[in-house]
């Protein structure tokens, strides 16, 4: 009778956990959870850890009565073969059994009554193990006498033939096919629907789509998206190449190699560049190198950039070779950084570059580290067109309260890198990643106008990186790759006539302005007009960024805000404002799109921004293995591409 009610109990945390919005531990529905979870997949002979732990909620709906689970077992063997216990099968000692307790919202009423749920934990980890062998594979926790979870792993069958000296990574952060679109009508002129110029994306031979879902949620953060695209394991929002366990520590979770540090590993004298638009410490170019729980472990990223995983290491990491972006505030000591990172990396023999013209002239042979301004980088239309937005911003990098206004962009650094990368690692090949961040962050805070000059920045950059290939004979030895991490829910869905708007005195009359279907009409940025800006031949920008007919875009979730449709002259958009305390959250800001109309937010009042969406991410591929990235994949399979194209397949 006890064993059947035990039985009832299963069941209903079973039906329980299925449906549920709130988790106990993301990838982990049962009572006992085995990190890598199942279907992770594996490259062979890459490095990663094993988490176990057994669960006792003590209140609850899943309550059960007594301690978790001292004396489980744990075994791992071939699809079709007999478990072989693990410290066997992998060599080492039993690892030491840990305990510790957390706590866990169940749902929203749990939430806003503060009744959380507690659970009771014991636990063990394997370090630093590896499977060379391909195929499928099970791991099998057994605790509570009889009870299982079961891993099914695959560990893919990859050829071990290197086909690209190079691989460069090209991460437009939050685009879509939908900001494509839009980026190509306001910068390349068509004629009676066909355009005369395509952008340099649209040349590429390949074309894919990622779908970009993570362990926990299917809308992704950067963080565990960047970490599917370097690592091949799907992880949960937040976390950097780990799986997230439920201990307090953000540092202990178990890890999994990313792909610079197997290219590093097995070739140590390859080259690594990381690149990026934001500051450097944020997910997209952290992913490649940081394994933490909390994406917001800032002096733990730069330190990984610095050292890698100190006392923890799958390599002797001596650190990329170029390393440029922005954030100089987690390169400064200070509350946020516990060292001045400028001084160490120097003495590590580091060029460092705080300006555009000191990074031009740095020389290639050495390694380079640039950071050119606290937070991130001013965006290409400040930069280029409304210049005066660099002004008080005291934001130089080294932290004299300057203006950072001697600024590159992400072309200045993607052919220094490759310089930098041709000449240190000409004979061994190289890695680099190259992220247009602000395209992600300008679509947050619906600032369009922004977030498409950054798109267009990085066709640009794309561009002159084939060109510039080309000219130094290694195109053919390239594998460039250009995706997203992730996406938003945006479209353009007719025109505005902003002059029209203006004149109205109400927002049901300004809504008026907006044409739809024939009332669209043509695009109007790329006639001259009073901005107009000359560029030299084939590098395709709007001509005119205020015309009076704009685009009708928008995405599909945000806060209260306003909307005249306007490029806002004056800087980044903040589109709602804190009510400082009220219990009414984010309010549209009246001091932003003044001549425009209320829009009702779509989220939650806590929310000023705009979030991700579920679309599928474009994939454009060209080179050595670009067959491998058509079609519909999933994000994981990027890395494999990368993998196999570098032939870091380890053979058993």
């Amino acid at each position: 009778m006890q064993a059947l009610s035990f039985l009832f109990v299963i069941a209903a945390v079973i039906s329980f956990t299925a449906a549920q919005t709130h988790q106990r531990l993301g990838g982990c529905p049962d009572l006992g959870c085995v990190f890598p979870p199942d279907q992770a997949d594996f490259l062979p002979g890459q490095f990663f850890d094993i988490r176990l732990e057994v669960h006792s909620p003590i209140n609850g709906s899943e309550a059960r009565v007594g301690e978790p689970d001292p004396n489980f077992t744990f075994t791992i063997a071939k699809k079709g073969h007999e478990g072989v216990p693990a410290t066997k099968f992998f060599g080492q000692d039993e690892p030491k059994l840990e305990h510790w307790d957390f706590s866990w919202y169940e749902d929203r009423f749990a939430e806003d009554a503060h009744t959380p749920s507690v659970v009771n934990v014991t636990s063990k980890i394997f370090r630093r193990v590896a499977l060379k062998e391909p195929g499928e594979y099970e791991a099998t926790l057994t605790y509570y006498g009889t009870r299982k979870t079961v891993a099914n792993w695959l560990v893919r069958k990859v050829p071990t033939k290197r086909r690209a000296k190079n691989v460069i990574l090209f991460i437009g952060d939050g685009m879509t096919t939908n900001m494509i679109t839009a980026a190509r009508l306001i910068a390349h002129k068509s004629i009676n629907g066909k355009y005369m110029t395509k952008m340099a994306l649209d040349k590429f031979p390949v074309l894919g789509h990622q779908m970009t879902h993570s362990m926990d949620s299917f809308i992704t953060d950067s963080a565990n998206s960047a970490t599917a695209l370097y690592s091949g394991h799907k992880t949960t929002v937040n976390a950097l190449n780990v799986y997230v366990d439920s201990s307090k520590s953000p540092f202990d979770d178990p890890k999994f190699e990313t792909i610079v540090e197997i290219f590093r590993r097995q070739h140590p004298n390859a080259g690594v560049g990381i690149l990026s638009t934001a500051f450097l410490a944020d997910a997209t170019p952290a992913a490649l190198t940081a394994h933490t729980s909390k994406r917001g472990e800032y002096d733990h990223v730069i330190s990984t950039f610095y050292e890698g995983l100190t006392n923890y290491t799958w390599t002797e990491w001596t650190g990329p070779d170029v390393l440029l972006g922005a954030g100089a505030e987690n390169f400064l000591k200070s509350e946020e950084a516990s060292r001045e990172y400028y001084d160490l990396f120097a003495k590590k023999n580091y060029n460092v570059a705080w300006n555009k013209t000191a990074l031009q002239k740095a020389p290639n042979e050495d390694k380079l580290l640039g950071v050119f301004s606290k937070s991130n980088l001013p965006v290409w239309l400040d930069r280029n067109v409304y210049t005066a937005n660099l002004l008080n911003k005291t934001n130089y990098p080294d932290g004299s309260g300057r203006d950072a206004d001697d600024l590159p962009g992400l072309k200045e650094m993607t052919l220094k890198a490759i310089d930098v990368l041709h000449q240190r690692s000409g004979k061994e090949g190289w890695f680099m990643m190259a992220e247009a961040a602000s395209i992600d962050k300008q679509m947050h805070t619906l600032d369009y106008d922004r977030a498409l000059g950054d798109l267009l920045e990085l066709d640009d950059t794309v561009s002159a990186t084939i060109n510039k290939l080309k000219c130094m004979g290694e195109l053919e030895d390239t594998l460039i790759l250009v995706t997203a991490d992730h996406g938003h829910g945006f479209d353009v869905t007719g025109s505005v006539d902003t002059k029209y708007m203006e004149a109205q005195h109400d927002d049901r009359s300004k809504r008026n302005a907006i044409g739809y279907y024939e009332n669209s009409g043509l695009s109007q940025y790329t006639v001259g007009g009073p901005n107009s800006l000359r560029y030299s031949e084939g590098v395709h920008f709007p001509s005119h960024w205020d015309p009076r007919y704009t685009l009708h875009s928008g995405v599909v979730a945000f806060p209260d805000h306003r909307e005249n449709y306007e490029v806002h002259k004056d800087g980044p958009r903040t589109p709602a404002v804190s009510t400082k305390g009220d219990k009414m959250g984010n309010i549209a800001n009246y001091k932003d799109a003044v001549t425009g109309y209320l829009v009702n937010g779509t989220l939650p009042v806590d929310a000023s921004q705009g979030v991700h969406s579920l679309t599928d991410v474009p994939v454009f591929a060209r080179g050595p293995c670009q067959e491998l990235f058509g079609g519909v994949i999933n994000s994981i399979d990027i890395f494999f591409g990368m993998a196999e194209c570098l032939g870091l397949s380890e053979s058993k």
